[in-house]
């Protein structure tokens, strides 16, 4: 294919799989439970911290999330009192377990009552015309309060050479526009053009015999590879693309 062939092809897949219907497998329904701005960005975020694995254990364990914060994730963030974290107690997905998810719980809270909430923590990060470096700075600020080091896994850094899939996941839902119901276009202060793909098993192999990425392993320099590449396909929404990688790879084993 050459590259119009590849952009027509890849435009066509992001309308097939840019649609509600993604919604009925996909972690994102969690968040599209809530109408609440903050119960949205919280719920998102926690859902997309556990979003690795089987996905119908990570839809199961994201609710058994929300279940545990009363279903009012921004409430019971906001409100909590340390005994209250003792619900939590058995919590686990992987290797994310209840001292993680109280750890989680304390940093939002945080967050929300120093730093005016996620959204502004990302964007004041911003420095470069890459959602990447702010990525490192969301965690150093996330992880300003005590906590256990154990935790610091649970957030990706890029500038450590991560591709960071899941924050990257996160922040696609939270600033990519909600015209066709599948992501939120909750944050305007952000920049699509900015975001990376969420770079996983099944978006990097479709990519790699797409020719869209050289490198073999899925790691910071092959998501500034693939950012270059689905960049020249559509500057100003170049993530629109995962919905097509993610899809040609899960859906058609292509």
């Amino acid at each position: 294919m050459n590259k119009i062939e590849l952009k027509e092809f890849l435009d066509a897949k992001v309308v097939q799989y840019n649609h509600p219907k993604f919604l009925e497998s996909d972690p994102i329904q969690i968040p599209h439970r809530f109408s609440k701005k903050e119960d949205i960005e919280i719920s998102a975020f926690l859902t997309a911290t556990i979003a690795w694995g089987n996905r119908k254990s990570i839809i199961n364990n994201a609710n058994r999330m929300m279940e545990l914060l009363d279903n009012s994730p921004y409430d019971f963030v906001l409100n909590h009192q340390e005994s209250d974290l003792d619900k939590l107690a058995g919590f686990v997905h992987r290797t994310f377990n209840a001292i993680d998810f109280s750890c989680f719980i304390q940093s939002l809270k945080n967050i929300y009552v120093h730093h005016d909430g996620l959204e502004k923590v990302f964007a004041k990060q911003i420095t470069t015309d890459s959602m990447q470096p702010a990525i490192s700075g969301f965690k150093e600020v996330f992880f300003e309060l005590p906590h256990q080091s154990r935790t610091t896994k649970h957030v990706s850094d890029p500038l450590k050479g991560s591709a960071a899939k899941r924050i990257n996941m996160f922040l696609r839902w939270m600033v990519r526009d909600n015209s066709t119901g599948v992501d939120f276009g909750l944050w305007n202060t952000i920049s699509p053009a900015l975001l990376s793909c969420p770079l996983d098993v099944h978006s990097g192999n479709v990519a790699r015999k797409l020719k869209l990425l050289k490198r073999k392993q899925n790691d910071a320099k092959a998501l500034a590879e693939l950012d270059k590449s689905l960049r020249k396909l559509d500057p100003k929404d170049p993530v629109k693309y995962d919905f097509a990688l993610f899809g040609l790879g899960v859906f058609e084993k292509f």
